[in-house]
């Protein structure tokens, strides 16, 4: 199948662009509180969209991609919010690949329902992909514990869910849609927050990288909205799924963290599944 070469470029930096944006939540977030991490990164992501659309006067969209995108808004926050949780917690090797599997699934899961079945390259993909989340998990030997896919894979759920709902959302724009997505994770964190009692002001050593995800994360949603009005929505989600590798570099460079060989042949499948899912 040939899906063009402008979506399948904009589902490549999406990748990038949320990679290191995780890695700059995930280090923030080792700083002070998940909430105030993704609370704060929303905000100035709102800031830089709004002088955008400014900037280039994109056409005013019709009220059903306002709706759309305040859907993948709640989606989006969900999962970051679930995902910057289990990096600090846990090692972001293993939590970024997962969440990144499991939120690819979703979009090539609707698209076989809606269009067609997947071709046997997808099924062996899906394989692929669940051997994957074994090894990357520590599944190899006898001290596999799910509870540790707990949070990746709700996150993963929620991003699957995000890139669906903004694949309908960009279909007119590309800006707008943004700024509803921002509007609703802003506000449903900020409610859900002050309910549960939640600490939301940031740590000043954590306020560089928190803006820098901000960015990254504004960039990665808008080339994933790029890749989704150009292409197929199954195509772009599983691209943008590979975000994982740029996380799990940064890692390794910057915070020197060891990954195994049984977590290093996971990491690889699992790359190797979300590039056959897109063929």
């Amino acid at each position: 199948m040939n899906f063009g070469w402008m979506p399948v470029l904009f589902g490549l930096a999406a990748a990038l662009t949320w990679g290191a944006g995780d890695f700059s939540g995930g280090v923030a977030t080792k700083r002070t509180s998940a909430y105030a991490v993704v609370i704060f990164a929303h905000v100035f992501s709102m800031i830089l969209l709004l002088a955008a659309a400014f900037a280039i006067r994109e056409p005013f969209p019709p009220l059903s991609s306002w709706l759309w995108g305040g859907a993948a808004g709640l989606g989006g926050a969900i999962g970051l919010l679930l995902l910057y949780t289990a990096l600090a917690n846990g090692r972001m090797s293993v939590a970024a690949p997962v969440s990144a599997l499991v939120a690819a699934g979703i979009p090539v899961i609707f698209a076989a329902l809606t269009e067609k079945l997947p071709p046997l390259l997808v099924v062996i993909g899906f394989l692929l992909a669940l051997a994957a989340i074994w090894l990357v998990s520590g599944g190899g030997g006898l001290g596999f514990n799910l509870a540790d896919l707990r949070l990746p894979v709700i996150a993963g759920l929620a991003f699957g869910f995000f890139f669906t709902t903004l694949h309908f959302a960009s279909t007119d724009a590309v800006v707008y849609p943004l700024i509803a997505v921002r509007i609703i994770s802003i506000f449903s964190l900020l409610l859900y927050s002050l309910f549960t009692q939640q600490k939301i002001i940031p740590n000043r050593e954590s306020i560089l990288p928190i803006l820098m995800s901000g960015l990254l994360d504004t960039l990665g949603n808008a080339f994933y909205a790029l890749a989704a009005q150009r292409g197929r929505v199954d195509v772009a989600a599983v691209l943008g799924s590979l975000y994982p590798g740029a996380t799990v570099l940064l890692a390794w460079i910057l915070l020197k963290e060891r990954i195994n060989k049984q977590q290093a042949l996971g990491i690889v499948i699992a790359l190797v599944a979300i590039v056959l899912i897109t063929i």
